[in-house]
């Protein structure tokens, strides 16, 4: 790739904590698009175009991503004074529609805990890891991936909060309800000794994504529930759309949750239209004049 793909990937890095896997995926994007139309620090508008027909059989979400890609390096350019003019117009504007999460309902998540509850009574580890687990995952929001790569340190003895390192390594503090709180301590007494994480594997290093999925399916099973309805990613969607139906803020819920921009945040409101509704009829300035006509 050419020095100005290379700088730009590096300004991703330090100006935006882009992780390695996002660096990855424009760097490949990038290289796709030059194998197709030739250098893309001299391509024209009408060398952009042809990709619209090379992308056509891919779907509208995949070329959505080549196109983000490729905007953002030709912003880059053009900030940087590299190019005076900005070629990414002529990108094919493929009609994407955000897919919507899965959310398990408060009954589906009452039954999840129930029977974690009653396999963790008798104070089994694994029984009790699983707790802890699925307390963090659904009463903190976390990621998998910030979920099984927790250290001890992250845990403090005197505060009702984890340090966590999301994407990019970006830290945030997250709270920890009273449950949690209290499975946690279940599992550290419980917890093999040594080791710098929180929830280990053998050989030294921490449990891994794929058996934090086979542990919450096998749970899930259990439980009663169809166990393709319940993963990591669905337990952190229930977290956020159950506090929006609380009443949370989102921006605080954005801050929670560890997303740089709002935008990704605000997919949760469609789960809670009927609140949103509800609440401008009764908070709105004109609402009691409404009412009163």
């Amino acid at each position: 790739m050419t020095a100005a793909v290379e700088d730009f990937l590096a300004m991703l890095a330090a100006q935006r904590g882009a992780a390695a896997n996002t660096l990855a995926a424009y760097r490949r994007d990038l290289e796709g698009a030059s194998e197709a139309v030739g250098p893309l620090d001299s391509a024209r508008r009408d060398d952009l175009a042809r990709l619209g027909r090379i992308w056509a059989d891919l779907a509208p979400s995949t070329v959505a991503r080549k196109v983000s890609a490729l905007r953002q390096f030709y912003g880059f350019l053009v900030d940087e004074g590299l190019r005076e003019d900005d070629p990414s117009p002529a990108l094919p504007r493929p009609a994407t529609r955000r897919p919507l999460p899965r959310v398990l309902d408060h009954g589906e998540v009452e039954a999840l805990f129930r029977r974690a509850e009653e396999e963790a009574s008798g104070d089994e580890p694994l029984a009790v890891r699983q707790l802890a687990l699925l307390e963090l995952l659904y009463g903190s929001g976390l990621r998998a991936s910030e979920l099984v790569s927790l250290p001890l340190a992250a845990v403090p003895r005197d505060a009702p909060f984890l340090t966590v390192s999301g994407k990019g390594g970006q830290a945030r503090m997250v709270p920890v309800g009273g449950r949690a709180r209290q499975a946690l301590s279940r599992w550290l007494a419980l917890r093999p000794a040594g080791g710098r994480y929180l929830f280990p594997s053998r050989g030294g290093a921490h449990l891994t994504r794929v058996r934090l999925f086979q542990i919450l399916k096998a749970l899930a099973a259990r439980a009663g529930l169809a166990p393709e309805k319940v993963s990591p990613h669905v337990l952190r969607h229930a977290f956020a759309t159950h506090l929006l139906e609380g009443g949370a803020d989102l921006r605080v819920l954005q801050s929670l949750l560890g997303h740089a921009d709002i935008a990704t945040t605000q997919i949760y409101t469609h789960v809670d239209s009927a609140r949103l509704v509800a609440l401008v009829n009764q908070r709105h300035p004109l609402a009691d004049r409404g009412r009163r006509d």
